[in-house]
């Protein structure tokens, strides 16, 4: 596993545990006591070593002849960022239309909703960056399917 994709699995989770955060404080706004507080500081410090931890995984190579970055990775990495850019485009239609049909055309938002709206958008970017770079196929799988591919291709024709 090279640098790119383990730093899309440390994002993924990242972004994962992020998002169970967001629900968990969004409940706790409407609970009281000590147990959403308490539930809010235990994942507050969960997020926190989960951010931590990956400065240093990341930073060791497996070997030295491990090389930092190379074509296919630029490749993934630009289709990545290709992904996550159609993702802004698409959330943000749905985040202007979505709003007027929930609140109607002469209906109001609350001023506090809209950083949430923007921090769940850029959640979901960060997965879709992830995503793109984990659902790539390693190269000795690529080149069976192409060898297999092509051996099909070139069959002898009756006739």
């Amino acid at each position: 596993m090279n640098k790119a994709q383990k730093g899309a699995w440390f994002t993924f989770g990242l972004t994962i545990l992020l998002l169970a955060f967001g629900i968990i404080i969004f409940i706790a706004m409407f609970a009281s006591g000590t147990t959403a507080t308490g539930l809010a500081l235990f994942w507050s410090l969960l997020i926190l070593t989960y951010m931590i931890v990956p400065i240093f995984l990341l930073r060791r190579k497996q070997s030295r002849a491990e090389v930092v970055v190379d074509e296919r990775d630029n490749s993934i990495r630009k289709n990545a960022v290709l992904a996550s850019f159609i993702s802004v485009w698409i959330l943000l239609f749905v985040a202007s239309i979505i709003p007027s049909y929930v609140v109607g055309q002469y209906g109001s938002i609350p001023v506090i909703l809209l950083p949430i709206i923007n921090f769940g958008m850029f959640l979901i970017i960060l997965l879709v960056y992830s995503v793109a770079i984990l659902e790539t196929l390693p190269p000795i799988l690529k080149e069976s399917i192409t060898i297999r591919d092509s051996t099909n291709l070139k069959e002898p024709m009756a006739g």
